[in-house]
């Protein structure tokens, strides 16, 4: 596990997604979207049909992300996208889906 440094330009987003976002790709597609924008951290189910999402970069990268996040894929039917900015001095290295 790497750590992120004290003087640092990393936002760190703790993301939940409500809707129809399970059963539609949505976790794939947030896997490609996020290559795409060169975000990392991760992404899978909850337990209550929502889909958790950790995205970790440049500020813009994770405003793109986000704002990505409120459509998702076109199966799927966003109803809510609630955040927390996260204090977490883990790095990762890449965007997963767990």
């Amino acid at each position: 596990m790497k750590y992120l440094g004290p003087n640092h330009n990393t936002e760190t987003l703790e993301v939940r997604v409500t809707g129809r976002v399970q059963g539609v790709g949505f976790r794939a597609a947030t896997v490609r979207q996020a290559h795409s924008l060169g975000v990392t951290g991760w992404v899978r189910n909850a337990p209550d049909g929502s889909v958790e999402v950790l995205v970790q970069g440049e500020p813009e990268q994770v405003d793109h992300m986000l704002s990505w996040l409120h459509k998702g894929p076109p199966a799927a039917k966003v109803t809510g996208v609630t955040y927390t900015q996260s204090d977490t001095q883990r790095y990762f290295d890449n965007f997963q889906q767990i």
